[in-house]
Protein backbone atom coordinates (compact mmCIF):
# COMPACT_ATOMS: atom_id res chain seq x y z
CA UNK A 1 0.00 0.00 0.00
CA UNK A 2 2.93 2.20 0.81
CA UNK A 3 4.37 2.44 -2.51
CA UNK A 4 1.14 2.82 -4.45
CA UNK A 5 1.02 5.83 -2.17
CA UNK A 6 3.86 7.14 -3.31
CA UNK A 7 3.34 6.55 -7.07
CA UNK A 8 -0.19 8.66 -6.33
CA UNK A 9 1.78 11.49 -4.80
CA UNK A 10 4.56 11.55 -7.07
CA UNK A 11 2.17 11.46 -10.30
CA UNK A 12 0.00 14.81 -8.44
CA UNK A 13 3.18 16.26 -7.92
CA UNK A 14 4.75 15.87 -11.59
CA UNK A 15 1.44 15.49 -13.38
CA UNK A 16 2.78 12.72 -15.39
CA UNK A 17 1.98 8.96 -15.02
CA UNK A 18 3.83 6.99 -18.34
CA UNK A 19 3.60 3.91 -16.51
CA UNK A 20 0.02 3.53 -15.96
CA UNK A 21 -1.19 5.92 -18.84
CA UNK A 22 0.17 3.71 -21.96
CA UNK A 23 -1.37 0.33 -20.34
CA UNK A 24 -4.56 2.40 -20.11
CA UNK A 25 -4.33 3.63 -23.55
CA UNK A 26 -3.95 0.27 -25.04
CA UNK A 27 -6.83 -0.97 -23.13
CA UNK A 28 -8.92 1.33 -24.43
CA UNK A 29 -8.14 0.99 -28.01
CA UNK A 30 -9.05 -2.23 -27.89
CA UNK A 31 -12.38 -2.28 -26.36
CA UNK A 32 -12.88 0.54 -28.57
CA UNK A 33 -11.64 -1.43 -32.01
CA UNK A 34 -13.69 -3.96 -31.14
CA UNK A 35 -16.95 -1.77 -31.27
CA UNK A 36 -16.50 -1.56 -35.10
CA UNK A 37 -17.79 -3.72 -37.48
CA UNK A 38 -16.47 -3.81 -41.00
CA UNK A 39 -19.83 -3.34 -42.11
CA UNK A 40 -20.13 -0.01 -40.48
CA UNK A 41 -16.67 1.11 -42.36
CA UNK A 42 -18.54 -0.53 -45.90
CA UNK A 43 -16.12 -3.03 -45.76
CA UNK A 44 -16.80 -7.14 -46.72
CA UNK A 45 -16.70 -9.09 -43.22
CA UNK A 46 -14.85 -11.56 -45.14
CA UNK A 47 -13.88 -14.99 -43.69
CA UNK A 48 -15.07 -15.48 -40.15
CA UNK A 49 -13.11 -13.91 -37.37
CA UNK A 50 -12.20 -14.94 -34.19
CA UNK A 51 -12.60 -11.80 -32.72
CA UNK A 52 -15.31 -9.02 -32.71
CA UNK A 53 -14.56 -5.79 -34.25
CA UNK A 54 -12.19 -4.81 -36.81
CA UNK A 55 -8.40 -6.07 -37.14
CA UNK A 56 -5.43 -4.26 -35.99
CA UNK A 57 -4.43 -3.92 -39.73
CA UNK A 58 -7.95 -2.52 -41.20
CA UNK A 59 -7.53 0.18 -38.63
CA UNK A 60 -4.39 0.95 -39.88
CA UNK A 61 -5.26 0.75 -43.19
CA UNK A 62 -8.43 2.72 -42.87
CA UNK A 63 -6.75 5.16 -40.54
CA UNK A 64 -3.60 5.75 -42.73
CA UNK A 65 -0.65 4.69 -41.04
CA UNK A 66 1.22 2.21 -40.99
CA UNK A 67 0.37 -1.46 -39.27
CA UNK A 68 3.63 -1.03 -37.30
CA UNK A 69 2.78 1.66 -35.71
CA UNK A 70 -0.59 1.40 -35.03
CA UNK A 71 0.33 -2.16 -33.08
CA UNK A 72 3.15 -0.54 -31.23
CA UNK A 73 0.17 2.29 -30.34
CA UNK A 74 -2.10 -0.39 -29.41
CA UNK A 75 0.54 -2.19 -27.51
CA UNK A 76 1.22 0.55 -24.87
CA UNK A 77 4.63 1.45 -26.62
CA UNK A 78 6.26 4.54 -25.75
CA UNK A 79 5.78 6.19 -29.11
CA UNK A 80 5.17 9.80 -30.56
CA UNK A 81 1.63 10.45 -31.88
CA UNK A 82 0.50 14.18 -33.89
CA UNK A 83 -2.75 15.52 -33.26
CA UNK A 84 -3.10 14.54 -36.77
CA UNK A 85 -3.03 10.81 -36.73
CA UNK A 86 -4.48 10.25 -33.49
CA UNK A 87 -7.78 12.32 -34.89
CA UNK A 88 -7.68 9.52 -38.06
CA UNK A 89 -7.37 6.67 -35.51
CA UNK A 90 -10.61 8.33 -33.80
CA UNK A 91 -12.65 8.91 -36.58
CA UNK A 92 -11.88 5.03 -37.91
CA UNK A 93 -13.04 4.23 -34.26
CA UNK A 94 -15.71 6.34 -34.39
CA UNK A 95 -14.68 7.65 -31.18
CA UNK A 96 -17.10 10.94 -29.96
CA UNK A 97 -15.84 14.32 -28.35
CA UNK A 98 -15.26 12.65 -24.47
CA UNK A 99 -13.94 9.87 -26.34
CA UNK A 100 -11.48 11.68 -28.24
CA UNK A 101 -10.41 13.74 -25.76
CA UNK A 102 -9.43 10.97 -23.39
CA UNK A 103 -7.79 9.60 -26.25
CA UNK A 104 -5.72 12.79 -26.55
CA UNK A 105 -4.67 12.52 -22.82
CA UNK A 106 -4.01 9.10 -22.68
CA UNK A 107 -1.12 9.89 -25.41
CA UNK A 108 -0.04 12.51 -24.03
CA UNK A 109 -1.11 15.08 -26.73
CA UNK A 110 -2.71 18.30 -25.26
CA UNK A 111 -6.05 18.53 -26.58
CA UNK A 112 -7.86 21.43 -28.29
CA UNK A 113 -11.39 21.47 -29.56
CA UNK A 114 -10.79 23.47 -32.12
CA UNK A 115 -8.07 21.43 -34.04
CA UNK A 116 -11.06 19.51 -35.35
CA UNK A 117 -12.18 22.64 -37.15
CA UNK A 118 -9.11 23.79 -38.62
CA UNK A 119 -7.47 22.06 -41.87
CA UNK A 120 -4.26 20.65 -42.19
CA UNK A 121 -1.39 22.46 -43.02
CA UNK A 122 0.44 21.59 -46.24
CA UNK A 123 4.68 21.57 -45.80
CA UNK A 124 6.83 23.78 -47.92
CA UNK A 125 7.88 20.32 -49.67
CA UNK A 126 4.33 19.01 -50.64
CA UNK A 127 3.63 23.00 -52.35
CA UNK A 128 7.33 22.54 -53.88
CA UNK A 129 5.84 19.45 -55.49
CA UNK A 130 2.42 20.74 -56.98
CA UNK A 131 4.70 23.68 -58.32
CA UNK A 132 6.97 21.11 -60.14
CA UNK A 133 4.34 19.49 -61.82
CA UNK A 134 2.98 22.47 -64.13
CA UNK A 135 1.75 22.90 -66.76
CA UNK A 136 -0.43 20.01 -65.44
CA UNK A 137 -3.05 21.35 -62.58
CA UNK A 138 -2.49 19.55 -59.30
CA UNK A 139 -4.27 20.56 -56.09
CA UNK A 140 -3.97 18.58 -52.56
CA UNK A 141 -7.53 18.23 -51.57
CA UNK A 142 -8.99 16.24 -47.69
CA UNK A 143 -11.89 14.06 -47.20
CA UNK A 144 -13.79 17.20 -47.61
CA UNK A 145 -12.71 18.81 -51.37
CA UNK A 146 -10.88 21.82 -49.18
CA UNK A 147 -8.46 23.03 -50.90
CA UNK A 148 -5.33 22.69 -48.79
CA UNK A 149 -2.93 24.01 -51.69
CA UNK A 150 -2.93 24.51 -55.53
CA UNK A 151 -0.47 25.17 -57.73
CA UNK A 152 -1.28 27.98 -60.73
CA UNK A 153 -2.49 25.74 -63.67
CA UNK A 154 -5.38 24.41 -61.20
CA UNK A 155 -6.20 27.60 -60.10
CA UNK A 156 -6.66 28.58 -64.03
CA UNK A 157 -8.49 25.93 -64.62
CA UNK A 158 -10.63 25.77 -61.65
CA UNK A 159 -12.95 29.22 -60.03
CA UNK A 160 -10.88 29.77 -56.55
CA UNK A 161 -12.82 31.82 -55.03
CA UNK A 162 -10.73 33.76 -52.27
CA UNK A 163 -12.25 33.01 -48.91
CA UNK A 164 -11.08 34.80 -45.72
CA UNK A 165 -10.10 32.91 -42.51
CA UNK A 166 -10.36 30.51 -41.10
CA UNK A 167 -13.11 29.68 -44.07
CA UNK A 168 -11.26 27.20 -46.19
CA UNK A 169 -11.81 27.60 -50.18
CA UNK A 170 -13.64 24.15 -51.30
CA UNK A 171 -14.01 22.91 -54.68
CA UNK A 172 -17.61 21.31 -53.71
CA UNK A 173 -18.54 24.93 -52.51
CA UNK A 174 -17.50 26.47 -55.04
CA UNK A 175 -18.67 24.19 -58.16
CA UNK A 176 -22.47 24.00 -57.08
CA UNK A 177 -22.70 26.95 -56.51
CA UNK A 178 -21.69 28.80 -59.74
CA UNK A 179 -23.21 30.93 -61.61
CA UNK A 180 -25.07 29.48 -64.69
CA UNK A 181 -22.91 28.94 -67.31
CA UNK A 182 -19.82 29.41 -65.34
CA UNK A 183 -19.11 26.28 -63.78
CA UNK A 184 -15.32 24.51 -65.72
CA UNK A 185 -16.77 21.09 -65.89
CA UNK A 186 -18.79 20.33 -69.26
CA UNK A 187 -20.47 17.27 -67.85
CA UNK A 188 -21.77 19.00 -64.77
CA UNK A 189 -24.59 16.37 -64.38
CA UNK A 190 -22.24 13.67 -64.48
CA UNK A 191 -19.30 14.63 -62.44
CA UNK A 192 -21.07 16.53 -59.55
CA UNK A 193 -22.60 13.46 -58.89
CA UNK A 194 -19.31 11.16 -58.72
CA UNK A 195 -17.83 14.12 -56.10
CA UNK A 196 -20.54 13.44 -54.04
CA UNK A 197 -20.49 9.87 -53.40
CA UNK A 198 -16.60 10.40 -53.10
CA UNK A 199 -17.41 12.77 -50.14
CA UNK A 200 -19.76 10.33 -48.80
CA UNK A 201 -17.22 8.13 -48.37
CA UNK A 202 -14.79 10.26 -46.49
CA UNK A 203 -18.08 11.71 -44.52
CA UNK A 204 -18.19 7.74 -42.42
CA UNK A 205 -15.27 8.86 -40.64
CA UNK A 206 -16.74 12.61 -39.21
CA UNK A 207 -19.88 11.79 -38.60
CA UNK A 208 -21.46 14.39 -35.81
CA UNK A 209 -18.09 16.76 -36.23
CA UNK A 210 -19.32 20.24 -36.10
CA UNK A 211 -17.26 21.79 -39.01
CA UNK A 212 -18.70 18.33 -41.13
CA UNK A 213 -22.36 18.35 -40.24
CA UNK A 214 -22.27 22.53 -40.88
CA UNK A 215 -20.40 22.02 -44.26
CA UNK A 216 -23.16 20.00 -45.43
CA UNK A 217 -26.04 22.05 -43.79
CA UNK A 218 -24.60 25.11 -45.45
CA UNK A 219 -24.38 23.56 -48.73
CA UNK A 220 -28.08 21.56 -48.57
CA UNK A 221 -29.59 24.95 -47.72
CA UNK A 222 -27.68 26.64 -50.91
CA UNK A 223 -27.72 23.62 -53.71
CA UNK A 224 -31.16 21.87 -54.18
CA UNK A 225 -28.85 19.98 -56.88
CA UNK A 226 -26.04 18.98 -54.07
CA UNK A 227 -29.24 18.31 -51.58
CA UNK A 228 -30.55 15.96 -54.10
CA UNK A 229 -27.38 14.04 -54.77
CA UNK A 230 -26.37 13.86 -50.73
CA UNK A 231 -30.01 12.64 -50.20
CA UNK A 232 -29.28 9.76 -52.80
CA UNK A 233 -26.25 8.09 -50.53
CA UNK A 234 -24.20 7.11 -53.22
CA UNK A 235 -20.52 6.53 -51.97
CA UNK A 236 -17.86 5.82 -54.59
CA UNK A 237 -14.06 6.21 -53.34
CA UNK A 238 -11.14 8.20 -54.81
CA UNK A 239 -9.98 7.13 -58.29
CA UNK A 240 -8.47 8.15 -61.69
CA UNK A 241 -11.04 9.52 -63.79
CA UNK A 242 -11.55 11.10 -67.02
CA UNK A 243 -13.05 14.86 -66.79
CA UNK A 244 -14.37 17.41 -69.52
CA UNK A 245 -13.07 21.01 -68.71
CA UNK A 246 -14.06 24.65 -70.36
CA UNK A 247 -11.34 26.94 -70.33
CA UNK A 248 -11.61 30.57 -70.99
CA UNK A 249 -7.68 30.55 -73.25
CA UNK A 250 -8.21 26.99 -74.69
CA UNK A 251 -9.62 26.86 -78.22
CA UNK A 252 -11.77 24.35 -77.32
CA UNK A 253 -12.59 21.32 -74.58
CA UNK A 254 -9.80 19.99 -72.13
CA UNK A 255 -10.22 16.57 -71.21
CA UNK A 256 -7.88 15.25 -68.61
CA UNK A 257 -7.57 12.59 -66.28
CA UNK A 258 -7.52 12.85 -62.88
CA UNK A 259 -5.03 11.14 -60.54
CA UNK A 260 -5.21 10.56 -56.63
CA UNK A 261 -2.29 10.34 -54.60
CA UNK A 262 -1.89 9.85 -50.99
CA UNK A 263 0.45 11.87 -49.00
CA UNK A 264 2.63 10.19 -45.67
CA UNK A 265 1.71 11.96 -42.71
CA UNK A 266 -1.56 13.27 -43.54
CA UNK A 267 -4.29 10.81 -43.48
CA UNK A 268 -7.01 11.58 -45.86
CA UNK A 269 -5.57 14.13 -47.60
CA UNK A 270 -4.25 13.32 -51.48
CA UNK A 271 -2.81 14.49 -54.18
CA UNK A 272 -4.87 14.91 -57.48
CA UNK A 273 -2.93 15.81 -60.71
CA UNK A 274 -4.88 16.20 -64.01
CA UNK A 275 -3.34 14.96 -66.82
CA UNK A 276 -3.92 14.82 -70.49
CA UNK A 277 -5.91 12.78 -71.88
CA UNK A 278 -5.93 13.60 -75.41
CA UNK A 279 -3.30 15.44 -77.91
CA UNK A 280 -5.18 18.41 -78.22
CA UNK A 281 -5.08 19.01 -73.99
CA UNK A 282 -1.79 18.12 -73.92
CA UNK A 283 -0.44 20.36 -77.01
CA UNK A 284 -2.26 23.52 -75.44
CA UNK A 285 -1.30 22.76 -71.88
CA UNK A 286 2.38 22.70 -73.56
CA UNK A 287 1.97 25.50 -75.70
CA UNK A 288 0.63 28.00 -72.80
CA UNK A 289 2.66 30.62 -71.51
CA UNK A 290 0.83 31.12 -68.62
CA UNK A 291 1.80 27.83 -67.02
CA UNK A 292 4.29 27.50 -64.92
CA UNK A 293 6.85 25.48 -66.65
CA UNK A 294 6.77 28.43 -69.64
CA UNK A 295 7.85 30.88 -67.48
CA UNK A 296 11.76 31.54 -67.08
Amino acid sequence: MGDVTTMTTTERTTGRSPDRRRPELAAFLRGRRARVTPEDMGMPAGPRRRTPGLRREEVAQLSGVGVTWYTWLEQGRPINASPQVLDAVARTLRLDRPEREHLYHLAGVPFSPAHEETAQPVSPQVQGILDSLGPLPAVVYNARFDLLATNAAYRELFIVVPTPPPRIPNALRTLFLAPEGTCPLVNREAELPMMVATLRSGYGRHVGEPAWEGFLHELAAASPFFAELWESGDVAPPGPRVKTFRCGGAPGELRMTSTSLSIDGMPECRIVVYSPADDATRAYLDKDPDNEKSRP
